[in-house]
């Protein structure tokens, strides 16, 4: 024990006596170097001339990208001070969109700065509020620096979207991408009112084949990897669409998996099948008689969501029917179409009905398209679109670079200006903040220097 009124000590690995504020260094300098290792691995691929990263996972599925986000997302961190970056790196796919490896580069810089002058003899809090009094001073810079921008200058909201997309796999093709991205956002939001863009509004569908030139928007809703049932002779293309969404089964009701029926004579047989046959006609005509002509049923995990003989009846009645439509689209074919999906038949009215000028199978795209769909309440739209692709890894790439570049004019439209970029921006900050630094007296100036 230590004499009375000294500060306590520690014995390091190396077997000698750490006092109370040297350990209190060396966590600081544990949590720093930890920090640093982040950001270096994806300092790389930061930049038009950054490298892509091949990732390998647990189920030995490769991912080939240089999102910052991504990359971080696949690495198993386990420091707490690392795992800050990774969540910095999340906040700011969320908050922007872009910009994700940046962040994290530029927060390592930030830490070793901060190390400098830690080993000044700085306290940590002197050197928090000095680079609070930094950030300040380079926000007014960037605001001095930023160029406003009109929403209606579709050039200037290109060469934006162009530049986010510079540093992907997919930079190649930033000349499709980039229009692409501008043209949806601006479908979805009034250019006069609105600060904000929903991208929510906006479906990303991904299908491999062809190639990323290929990718198209499609002015309504597209259901990806799915075709109308034609099993029957049912129709593939409906102009004038009423479309219903149910979510029950159309087919006979089963019993629990636990359960079973025996039949012990063939008569008996036949009055299932005549029993089944009515209940199936039944909820056709409860379908028929509300005017639908388009039929969407969701997947369902229990059993078949529509048999063979409900198919024949439908497609007697000239009703288009597309299968198996996935949970996580319901909500998105629903505004677009203004349709309610349905639980149970006798919830099922013409109320309940969404329309579109044209449902069409489009087996090019291994896809159903629903276009010329009304305007939402308060007059939003939505709009899809396709990205294609040569194989699963260019697609998913390249969607997450288009989902990028959609966030990049998002992000105009909450704030309507525009910076320099290549660095300018960085290096008139730091010019700035040099000079500033020797208007200020204190331990601010060592701070702000470094910042």
């Amino acid at each position: 024990k230590g004499a009375k009124g000294s500060s306590p000590s520690t014995v390091s690995k190396s077997g000698s006596q750490m006092t109370g504020s040297e350990k209190q260094r060396d966590t600081r300098m544990n949590n720093i170097i930890a920090a640093k290792a982040v950001s270096d691995v994806v300092r790389t691929s930061l930049g038009p001339r950054g490298m892509d990263k091949m990732i390998q996972d647990s189920n030995k599925k490769v991912l080939i990208t240089n999102d910052g986000a991504t990359i971080l997302k696949q690495m198993e961190v386990v420091h707490p001070t690392a795992r800050m970056l990774v969540e910095i790196s999340k906040s700011q796919d969320i908050e922007a969109g872009d910009g994700t490896t940046s962040v994290v580069v530029i927060a390592g810089a930030l830490l070793k700065a901060c190390q400098n002058l830690l080993d000044k003899g700085i306290h940590a809090s002197s050197i928090s509020q000095g680079l609070q009094v930094a950030l300040d001073k380079a926000l007014e810079v960037i605001d001095e620096m930023s160029i406003p921008v009109d929403l209606n200058d579709r050039d200037s909201l290109i060469q934006n979207a162009t530049t986010s997309l510079s540093s992907k796999v997919v930079s190649q093709n930033a000349d499709i991408l980039a229009p692409l991205a501008v043209d949806c956002v601006m479908k979805i939001i009034d250019k006069e009112n609105d600060t904000n863009a929903d991208l929510r509004d906006i479906f990303v569908g991904k299908v491999v084949g062809g190639t990323v030139d290929d990718t198209q928007m499609v002015d309504g809703c597209v259901l990806v990897d799915k075709k109308a049932c034609t099993t029957a002779g049912g129709p593939t293309k409906m102009e004038n669409a009423k479309i219903g969404l149910i979510q029950f089964q159309l087919s006979a009701p089963k019993t629990d998996m636990e359960s079973s029926v025996v039949v012990h004579e063939y008569t008996a047989m036949d009055r299932i099948l005549k029993e089944e046959k009515k209940y199936i006609i039944r909820m056709i005509k409860a379908i028929v008689k509300t005017g639908c002509n388009v039929l969407l049923i969701q997947k369902s995990i229990m059993r078949d969501a529509v048999n063979d003989l409900a198919l024949h009846f439908l497609s007697k009645k000239n009703i288009l029917v597309v299968k198996d439509v996935e949970r996580d689209t319901v909500d998105f074919v629903s505004r677009t179409t203004g349709l309610t999906p349905v639980a149970s038949i006798e919830q099922f009215t013409e109320e309940k009905l969404g329309t579109a000028e044209l449902v069409v199978d489009d087996r090019s795209c291994r896809s159903v398209r629903i276009t010329g769909c009304p305007p939402q309440a308060e007059g939003r739209k939505t709009v899809s679109v396709l990205v294609r692709g040569s194989n699963q890894l260019i697609v998913d790439e390249a969607e997450r670079s288009f989902h990028d570049a959609l966030c990049v004019v998002r992000s105009l439209v909450k704030k309507r200006a525009l910076v320099p970029g290549g660095a300018a921006v960085e290096m008139e900050v730091s010019q700035k903040l040099n000079l500033y630094s020797r208007e200020i007296f204190g331990i601010d100036s060592y701070c702000v220097k470094a910042y």
